[in-house]
Formats: C-alpha cells, structure tokens, sequence
C-alpha cells in the first residue's frame, strides 16, 4: 500500500489559515523519494461542498492531531514542480508576514490571472486567418483577390482586403473593426483558413545584442551616476536618482542597462501608469534590438501571461510593467529600475496592500542584484533613507542642451473675475503662447462638469445616499456622478427642500473648462485628458501621438497628464486651483501637493525653448506655495523631514492601520474596540506598551462611503519590528472574534492614505 501524503494547501480566502488534504495513492506514488518536489505546486482541491479551488501547497506531511481519514483528496495536480522560483516564493512569504495577509492570497495575487484559474504555465499559439490555398491557387499572379462577389457583405469585403495578401491574427482584425463571426462565415465558404500561430521565443537574443549608436552626449551628473551604478552592479545597491524634471532620467536608465544586457541578464522597469509605457517602450526599442515585453493590468489574461513566461524562461531581455510587474518571475534578473518612485500609484489599496518599492527593494537584495530608484520629487522615506546613508544618493541638478528649468510665479486670484476657473491674467499669457505656436497644458485635478449642483435659492446640494460626499455634475452625459462609489442619478428638475427649478452648477471640472477653452481659443484645438475621455482602449496613446504630432495647442488634464510625458512643444504649465491641499487634515497633503506642482511645472520648457509656470491660488502668501516657486521641491522636502521629525511622523516612525467598515456604525467601532483590547494586552504583556502607541478607534476622513461605515484604528511605534511582532501574536485572537465576521476588516501597514 502506498504511503499516505499529506499536503498542506493555501488557498486564496480571507483567513490566515491553510488547510489539509491528501494526495491521491496514483499521485503518492511518483512522489514518495522526493516528497519536497510538490511544494509550490499548484493544485486544484475541493473546498465547502462543491467548490473547487485553485491554491498552492505550502508543506508536506506536516504534524497532525486529528485523524487523516477525515480529509478530503486533492482533485488535481497542476504543476508537478514549483511553480515560482524559490527566490520570489520566499519573497512572497516575507510578503505575506510583513503586510499581514494571508499567503494563499498573496501567492495567488503574485501570478497571471490564467495561472489562478489553473491553466498551465506555457505559450499559447494565436488564432491567425489568410486565404486559403483553393483561393490562392486561382490569383493570377502579383494581382489582388476578386472582390466583385462580396460587395454587398461589407464586412466580408473590408476583410479580404485586409488579408488579400498577408496573413493577420484574429485581434488585430478586431482592432479594424473585423469580427470573428465575419471571418468565420468567410472560413465555410472556404475563402479563408485559420491557423494556430505560435509567439516568437526567442532565447538566444544576446547572439545579435547591439545598442543604437545615435544617443545624446552625456552631461557630466550624467556620467558620475552611471559609472557609481554600474561600478557595483553585480551584487545589491540600493540608488536614488533624484533629478529634477527633465534633466535625463531615462538616458542614464539606457546606460545603466547597457552592460547588464550585454551580460545577457533581464531587467525590469516599473512605471507608475499603464500611460507611461508605449514611450518608454519606443524609447528602448530605438535603443536596444532585444525582446521587449509589456506587463500591466490593460493586456488580456493570455497577453499577461505570454509575457510573464517570457520573463521566466529568459526570452525576454526587457519587462516593462506598472505595480504587478515587480512579480515576474525571471530566469536571471540583473537589475530593477523603479522610475517616478514616489508615485502613490505603487501602493496597493485594497486587498493585498503591498508597497511595489518596498517589494522591489526587498526582492533586489534576495537576488542580490542592484534597484535603481529615480524621481524628481522623490518620497519622504526614500528621501530619509539616502540622507542617512542607507541608500547611495545620486544627483541630476541641470537639464542636458540648452533646456533650461521654466520660471515660476504665482497668480492672487482674490477679487479676481474668472472665467471657468481662468484668470484674466492667465488667459492673456495663454494668448501670447499660443500665438508664438507653442503648446499649454491647464492642469486641474476635478473631472465632470462641476463639483456640485446647488439650488439658487435656498443652497440645498446634491449629496451622494451612500457616501459622505456630494454628486459631480457631468454636463456632457447629462447625469449625476459620485466619484468615490460610482453610483449615479439623473439630473433631478427641482430643490428637494423648497422646490425651486433654480439648480446652478458650483465649481469648475475639466469638463466645463474644456468648454470655455473652445470658447476663448476657438482658433487653437483643445483636446481633454482624463478617465472619462480615455476608457476606450488605446484611446490615451491616440491623444499623446495626436498632441507629439501637434495637432493639439491646449492641452487640459488631471494627473493623467502630468506624470513623465515629455512635450517639447509645451512652454507654458498652469495649475488652475491647488488650494484645496493647503488646508488637508492629511500630514501628508503638503508633500503630494509639492511633488505634484514640481511634476507638473517639469512638462514646460523641456526642449530648447524657455519654459513658464503659472499656480493660480487665493493663498498665494501661504508658505508651501512661496517655498516652492521660490527654492523647489529639494529645499522643501529637507524643511518638511525636518517637521516629520519634530512630530515622530513617518518616516520618523512607523505606521500600520486597521480599517473596519459595516453597515451599522456601532459593529465598525465596536470591532475595533475589541481590536485594540487584544493589541494592548500583548503590548503590556511584551513590555512595549510604552514604545508602540494604540490610536483610535475613529471615524474614518470620510466615515461613509458606498453606504458603509468606516472606522480606523492606528498602531504606531519608532522600530518597525515592534509593530510585525505584535501583529503577528494578535492575528489569531482577531480571526476568532465573532464580531470580525458581521463586518469587513483589514489591516495596512505603512499607510499612505487615511480616507
């Protein structure tokens, strides 16, 4: 008889558990001389009746008190080895401690969504389409098809013009408009066949490895962060590139990257935005001839997982990706960039609340291979690590040719008529851009039309039922939009409270100062910038080709637009209203607001011509605003640690945040109460009560959002380990609370966000 094995699984479920099976006596027995071989194997397993899930052993043969007869069997083998490497399945462990998250979850968080689903881990050819060898064989030679028969069957007739003399996949006819119903009706009428069509795997790519001799001249801080970089890039080195905007973050990527590819190892570079990627991606092509690869959450389930295992066997030199990407598995990674590092975007803020900087730095010194962190503005805890010495400071003051930094200046907005927003002073300056055939970007961080719909006569607001917030007008669809739970409600006809017919819209949004644009500047083309104009796919790299190629003069956005685009043409910035971050009760307002003015004000001036930044304000004496114009973010940022330091605000301490929402106010807070009884009797217990701090319970910044209630509870302490340890020994007194299960909870450690 076959030794039984047992096999300990995480699965993807909210519980830090993980759960026994058997594997079944034909599977056993491949495995009784090397029982270690199934862990990181996914399997498919039995859970709450009929469920089948999808999860990962993590143990083999673990001690048991209970008898083995009364465990279920695995119902599938997927893998029959580790399916991660076991670099990066350790990473996720430490992950899964640090963040307080249950392994199955973050294991499954980690890999492709068709790898959760069970798939197997290998290429997939694709469906191409091209006519068939019949049809072929009648073409006279060098002539196209015969069209005459298929005039009257539009979409039959645009098809065979497509593949008359090529043969294309079923996507990118879909992309022509060209549905696989058409293609298929052309397939038994025997005119086209289809054909399985397998990617390019291209392993030897070092073989023809060559760089672009066309590259700029190197400035001089150029030059020195490149040689420090690539003097230690065979063993960990954590870098900080702090260059101001423009000043050739990316050439000085290109170079580093040089000799880590002609080694033949991969790299990987973060972006902040999924925007971001196809100039980067025609940056490094035009510098590099190797295969280059896009990870982010727009690719399809099968695209993601073509690229993920790209990366795994070595086929891909370059991963280009946003926040996921940092959990490719490579088959030899030899360096991480992570570009725009202070990106709130690199928090994870729901579910597995990771960190990608912190993932990557940790994932870096596990492989034993240098991270390069580069921003203009960089974060606060990045920032504190180089000035103590923990990271290697590099610095890139001056912009390379004859760019110079745009000037700054403020504009006092009090008692000033506005238009949409605009002063007159700024629409004058605008003019004068304009005229001389540069380009204007206006940034305003509100899409809709207007923030709020008011009754003129007694000041009633449209106030969301679900959330703590009111609903944002959009002129364009005719409806009302709330921003934080994405319901929405007809524009109503009169005032719930007097019934008045006098509804005014209150504030500005892009919306209506597009409209005003069109307006004043009806000679100059205005093109939109933001997540209502940009849904459909492709549709955000249409708009940067169209405003590169200048078919744009104005160009109005939110944060979309202001993250990394290079604009030559730009030579006027204009942030149209920040005040609103002046007086946040977030400690970390005055440090997003700096890094955003900074980011925006670094698209003007960025090739040859002088560059302008106007920040209208009604605060203009406020200190933040002065600093900035006057000194920049550097200046800044060392005056505002100095402030954190004063008030043991992280980076100065550390932070972890338990979130509990429901929808009865009382279960929210009560749960927490309980919470924070637990975390203080091991705090007391372990003697540390005096060096980690326990705040709360309290409402949350906006304490009901998509109808629940929201509370939050603060752990804070000046070592790190303190706050892990005692989460740690408090979790399995939290899971039994009976009142954790009549709502939802979680736990963030280093928050970024109090909302």
């Amino acid at each position: 008889m076959t030794k039984a094995i047992i096999c300990r699984v995480a699965l993807a479920i909210p519980l830090h558990k993980q759960f026994d099976y058997l594997l079944p006596e034909y599977l056993a027995a491949d495995f009784l001389e090397s029982e270690q071989l199934l862990v990181g194997c996914r399997v498919r397993v039995p859970f709450g009746g009929k469920r089948q899930m999808v999860g990962v052993i993590c143990e083999v043969n673990p001690e048991l008190d209970y008898d083995i007869n009364k465990l279920k069997k695995i119902t599938q083998l997927i893998d029959t080895q580790s399916l991660l490497s076991e670099k990066l399945s350790t990473l996720l462990r430490w992950a899964a401690f640090y963040y307080q998250h249950p392994f199955g979850d973050v294991y499954q968080q980690a890999i492709p969504t068709a790898l959760r689903q069970g798939k197997e881990a290998t290429f997939k050819g694709s469906e191409h389409w091209q006519l068939s060898q019949s049809v072929k064989a009648d073409l006279p030679e060098g002539k196209a098809f015969n069209l005459d028969d298929f005039k009257r069957a539009k979409k039959q007739h645009q098809a065979l013009i497509l593949l008359g003399q090529q043969c294309l996949s079923t996507s990118e006819l879909k992309t022509q408009g060209v549905t696989r119903v058409t293609l298929k009706a052309l397939q038994d009428k025997d005119v086209l066949t289809s054909l399985d069509k397998q990617p390019n795997i291209n392993l030897n790519w070092l073989e023809n490895f060559e760089e672009s001799t066309e590259k700029p001249n190197l400035t001089s801080e150029q030059a020195l962060a490149i040689t420090a970089v690539n003097q230690q890039n065979q063993a960990f080195n954590c870098f900080l590139l702090e260059g101001i905007t423009g000043s050739g973050k990316t050439e000085v990527y290109l170079n580093i990257i040089t000799p880590i590819l002609a080694r033949g190892q991969q790299v990987l570079l973060i972006v902040p935005e999924i925007g971001l990627t196809p100039q980067t991606v025609q940056r490094f092509q035009q510098r590099f001839n190797v295969p280059i690869y896009l990870k982010h959450s727009a690719l399809n389930s099968r695209e993601q997982l073509d690229s993920w295992c790209h990366a795994k066997r070595g086929s891909a030199a370059i991963i280009i990706g946003t926040r996921s990407a940092i959990f490719s598995d490579f088959k030899d990674l030899g360096l991480i960039i992570l570009d725009e590092e202070h990106d709130a975007s690199f928090k994870q803020q729901d579910g597995f609340r990771y960190h990608a900087r912190d993932f990557a730095i940790k994932r870096a010194h596990l492989e034993q291979i240098p991270i390069l962190l580069g921003s203009a503005t960089p974060a606060f805890e990045t920032l504190h690590n180089a000035l103590q010495g923990k990271y290697q400071h590099l610095h890139l003051t001056q912009r390379p040719g004859n760019a110079i930094p745009p000037s700054s200046s403020l504009v006092n907005l009090a008692g000033l008529h506005l238009q949409a927003g605009l002063s007159p002073q700024l629409i004058e300056l605008m003019g004068k851009h304009l005229e001389k055939g540069n380009q204007v970007i206006l940034f305003l961080n509100r899409r809709g039309y207007a923030p709020v719909l008011m009754c003129h006569e007694c000041g009633w607001l449209v106030k969301c039922g679900r959330c703590d917030a009111f609903y944002t007008y959009h002129k364009s669809a005719n409806y009302l939009h709330c921003h934080h739970c994405a319901s929405t409600l007809p524009i109503p006809h009169q005032c719930n409270d007097c019934g008045s017919t006098q509804l005014i819209s209150t504030g500005v949004g892009t919306q209506q100062l597009e409209e005003t644009l069109n307006t004043l500047f009806p000679d100059h083309p205005t093109v939109r910038i933001d997540r209502d104009n940009t849904r459909k796919k492709e549709s955000f790299n249409q708009y940067l080709t169209d405003i590169n190629n200048g078919k744009y003069k104005i160009l109005l956005g939110t944060q979309m637009l202001a993250k990394g685009h290079h604009f030559p043409d730009v030579t006027l910035v204009a942030l149209i209203d920040v005040d609103g971050a002046l007086f946040c009760n977030d400690y970390r307002a005055s440090e997003r607001l700096a890094q955003l003015f900074t980011q925006v004000a670094g698209r003007a001036g960025r090739a040859e011509k002088r560059g302008q930044v106007l920040l209208q304000t009604h605060h203009p004496e406020h200190s933040l605003l002065q600093e900035l114009v006057n000194s920049g973010y550097a200046e800044f940022s060392r005056h505002a640690l100095t402030e954190r330091q004063l008030a043991q605000l992280p980076p100065f301490s550390f932070q972890a945040l338990l979130r509990a929402e429901s929808d009865n106010a009382t279960l929210a807070e009560s749960f927490l109460g309980l919470c924070k009884q637990i975390i203080t009797q091991i705090t007391v217990l372990n003697k540390i009560d005096s060096r980690l701090f326990v705040l709360g319970p309290i409402p949350a910044s906006m304490e009901r959002r998509a109808g629940k209630y929201r509370f939050q509870l603060l752990l804070q302490s000046d070592h790190r380990a303190l706050i892990s340890k005692t989460l740690n020994q408090a979790l399995p007194s939290l899971d039994k609370l009976p009142e954790g299960r009549k709502v939802r909870w979680s736990i963030d450690v280093d928050p970024i966000d109090f909302v």
